[in-house]
């Protein structure tokens, strides 16, 4: 008999009539790439199928709004109650109920909608310069049937489970929380059985629309998470109101309008491995019903140990089942060591919302699900291939290549994987970067690729490989300002700085606000560092990933970093760094100043090898700097293309 090493994580789980096969649950994730009247997309089905593939007991799909007229966040949501969206929901999974409140319609116009329209809260009240009206009994009474239909609606296409969403900010938070919802009536005020009473109606009215059995999952924030929000006090007493009225009680947390919280229902890099398993587990000493968990989850010790020593009874998993949708399947079957890491670096999120799809850092397949339904054929022309360079592009390089079955040799200069990058290795909120890159070389070293380490490429040695295909990773050097004193005692450039800690000072000044600067401000501040960043563009430069640097951002602000924009360094002496600010001369005194105004790509390097193959590609950072991101989808969609004829 097989045994299995993590038996509470793959015990069913019984929630209504239906029995789910492991306690491994996809949460809703969001879906944005819809046609323009609103309806789901083809490519939909394989987003979420992958998923199940891999062996999630249950996957939930995007908003479903409830209501189009009142409750409609975005152009990009569905509304179950438009007729035109129906065929395409039967291809799909689980349902998430979802309704704005008073977040409805403020962006629609700007989405390419309609105008600015009508919103309902709790209570009246002013919001980005409009007036929320308070919601009277007749639209409470059609907010309660349009969560009935529309659950109804789910059922009849398909679907296994309803899930009405609860938290996060949205429509039932809005009454559910003390601080928003001060109405006098039944519906609201100081007592938890008024403000929860709308929720409740909604789950018994879901309940008779889809009888019984069927099973409702309601998701709530334990915790609002910021001052003036309700605590976990209030989120025990709100769960209790649930108790009785749905099936599985899913508790995240925070509030999505509040900025410096979105990183805690969203765990950004800085936080620890399930930051929020503490809420779930103290709601669940409180309740009879069953009791999932959420927030950066992924390691199968800690998820076991959150199901036997009975903190929660699902884990649900939502973006390191964007990085590796077969994640409960690796665990299943013993193969840890080959789970592909969640960097929790919110590119797939940052990515949904500016292009429609969650292009991950780690997976190149994500985003692309259609097109890779299927195991990717084999090449038809085998081909000799020479990566030069083993950084994050040319890892992932030649790794699809020999999965596509061609000969590969990579060559890396250094006696390490990784790239530049591995010069954060040693920073704490970097621990899954570290994760990936050792995964990445554990693929490598299964491989057959021929790996040469110590081993910089010439063009006479790459005469010498004689190679069919060349791809080039070479990368950067850091770009060195013509700064006077730039080359004085004490200055550092930042990739130098990451790896030699102990000779920065106490106070110090960093050039350069982009994520490399901004990441490393945050690292030396929580060594204690007095940090001051000075960004001579009136803004700092994301990256590409503006939700990631909102976090970045909330972390600076913790460790009291200061962040000066529109302010040009124009000569570092002994003291500290002579500025050009917005208000004329400055001067910020520094032990040590470390530059990380951006790099230099090694393009002469790589295009000295063009011609020693009949193909040639450059690929990753030797381009352009870009993303991580950015470097593995490419490395993987050249690699792909490798051998066609």
């Amino acid at each position: 008999m097989n045994k299995c090493k993590y038996p509470h994580l793959f015990e069913p789980i019984m929630l209504g009539n239906t029995l789910f096969r492991n306690r491994i649950f996809a949460p809703p994730t969001g879906y944005q790439s819809l046609s323009t009247d609103g309806v789901l997309t083809d490519i939909a089905p394989y987003y979420y199928a992958r998923k199940a593939m891999g062996g999630a007991a249950s996957v939930a799909t995007c908003e479903l709004v409830v209501d189009g007229e009142l409750g409609k966040g975005s152009v990009r949501h569905v509304c179950v109650d438009d007729p035109a969206t129906h065929m395409a929901l039967a291809r799909v999974a689980t349902a998430e109920l979802q309704h704005a409140g008073m977040y409805a319609n403020r962006n629609l116009a700007f989405m390419g909608g309609a105008s600015r329209g009508v919103a309902y809260g709790p209570v009246e009240c002013e919001l980005d310069g409009r007036k929320i009206l308070a919601m009277d009994e007749e639209i409470i009474e059609r907010t309660i049937q349009k969560y009935a239909e529309a659950a109804a609606l789910a059922k009849r296409s398909g679907f296994g489970m309803i899930l009405i969403h609860g938290g996060h900010g949205w429509f039932l938070q809005q009454f559910l929380s003390p601080n928003m919802n001060t109405r006098t009536d039944k519906w609201g005020g100081k007592s938890v059985e008024n403000r929860a009473r709308l929720a409740v109606a909604i789950c018994d009215a879901v309940r008779k629309a889809v009888g019984p059995g069927f099973p409702i999952e309601f998701r709530m924030s334990g915790s609002e998470c910021y001052e003036g929000g309700y605590d976990i006090e209030e989120g025990i007493a709100i769960a209790k109101q649930l108790e009785g009225h749905v099936d599985l009680i899913h508790v995240s947390a925070g509030s999505h309008e509040v900025k410096e919280v979105f990183t805690v229902t969203h765990p950004a890099m800085f936080l620890g491995e399930g930051p929020n398993v503490r809420f779930a587990a103290e709601i669940k000493k409180h309740v009879k019903t069953p009791v999932a968990t959420v927030g950066a989850l992924g390691d199968p010790e800690m998820m076991e140990d959150i199901i036997a020593s009975g903190k929660a009874d699902v884990i649900e998993i939502a973006r390191s089942l964007i990085a590796d949708p077969d994640l409960p399947t690796k665990i299943r079957t013993g193969r840890e060591d080959l789970i592909r890491p969640c960097m929790r670096c919110l590119s797939c999120f940052t990515n949904e919302i500016m292009v429609g799809e969650k292009y991950c850092a780690v997976n190149p397949e994500s985003g692309y699900e259609i097109e890779h339904k299927h195991e990717l054929p084999k090449a038809e022309v085998k081909k000799r291939v020479l990566v030069v360079g083993g950084g994050i592009g040319g890892m992932e390089a030649a790794i699809t290549c020999a999965n596509r079955g061609h000969e590969v040799i990579l060559c890396e200069k250094t006696d390490e994987l990784g790239g530049k990058i591995l010069c954060e290795r040693d920073v704490p909120f970097k621990r899954n970067l570290d994760r990936y890159i050792k995964y990445q070389r554990r693929r490598i070293a299964n491989s057959s690729i021929d790996l040469r380490m110590n081993t910089a490429v010439t063009p006479e040695y790459a005469d010498e490989v004689d190679a069919d295909v060349i791809i080039a990773s070479l990368g950067t050097h850091p770009l060195v300002p013509r700064i006077p004193g730039i080359d004085g005692k004490g200055v550092l450039v930042s990739e130098y700085a990451y790896t030699h800690v102990d000779e920065i000072g106490k106070k110090v000044v960093i050039l350069g606000a982009g994520l490399v600067g901004l990441e490393l401000a945050a690292y030396l501040g929580a060594l204690g560092r007095e940090v001051t960043v000075v960004e001579m563009m009136p803004q700092i430069n994301d990256g590409g990933n503006f939700l990631h640097a909102e976090g970045l951002m909330i972390e600076l602000d913790k460790r009291k970093v200061q962040v000066n924009l529109n302010t040009k360094a124009v000569e570092i002496g002994p003291e500290g760094v002579k500025c050009e600010g917005p208000e004329g001369e400055c001067f910020f005194p520094a032990d040590t100043v470390i530059h990380a105004l951006g790099q230099v790509p090694l393009r002469e390097e790589a295009l000295a090898l063009q011609f020693c193959a009949p193909e040639f590609y450059m690929i990753g950072d030797c381009v352009a700097p870009r993303t991580i991101t950015a470097a593995t989808n490419t490395a993987f969609e050249i690699a792909n293309s490798i051998g066609r004829f």
